[in-house]
């Protein structure tokens, strides 16, 4: 008598099934699991962003970043400056970020300076009269 060596196509059948039906329950807990992960990078970049504006202000006179003739918000924050805010290589102060975070909602890195805030076309909204960096996105504008 012959002994079997490979399944059959019911057997095939009934796992994938059975996967199927997993996959059904499984996947949908993925979600909201995703969206907090989201929510607290975004978060994350924000308290880093916000805390290098502070930091920026403290070291140049009071003054926000962005606001020196020809740099903007960022690179007044990655690149090394003087104390009047212009952009000097062996500067005395800076860099406060390696690089602008992507928002996690749109995956953008631009910023949206002392314009509207809400929509998506950017990933972050600076005013350079208060200094607030929120993010530029439906949905989580309010952050």
């Amino acid at each position: 008598m012959k002994t079997r060596s490979a399944f059959t196509l019911v057997e095939i059948l009934v796992v994938v099934v059975i996967l199927g039906i997993l996959a059904i329950i499984v996947i949908p807990q993925f979600t909201p699991a995703a969206t907090q992960a989201k929510t607290s990078r975004l978060c994350s970049d924000l308290q880093v962003m916000r805390v290098a504006i502070q930091m920026y202000k403290v070291q140049h006179s009071d003054d926000l970043p962005g606001i020196a003739p020809g740099v903007s918000i960022g690179q007044a924050l990655t690149e090394k400056t003087d104390q009047d805010g212009t952009l000097n290589a062996s500067g005395r102060y800076g860099p406060y970020v390696q690089k602008i975070p992507t928002n996690p909602f749109n995956d953008l890195d631009t910023i949206e300076v002392d314009g509207t805030l809400g929509g998506s076309s950017h990933g972050w909204h600076y005013s350079t009269t208060t200094g607030g960096f929120h993010a530029d996105s439906d949905g989580q504008v309010g952050l």
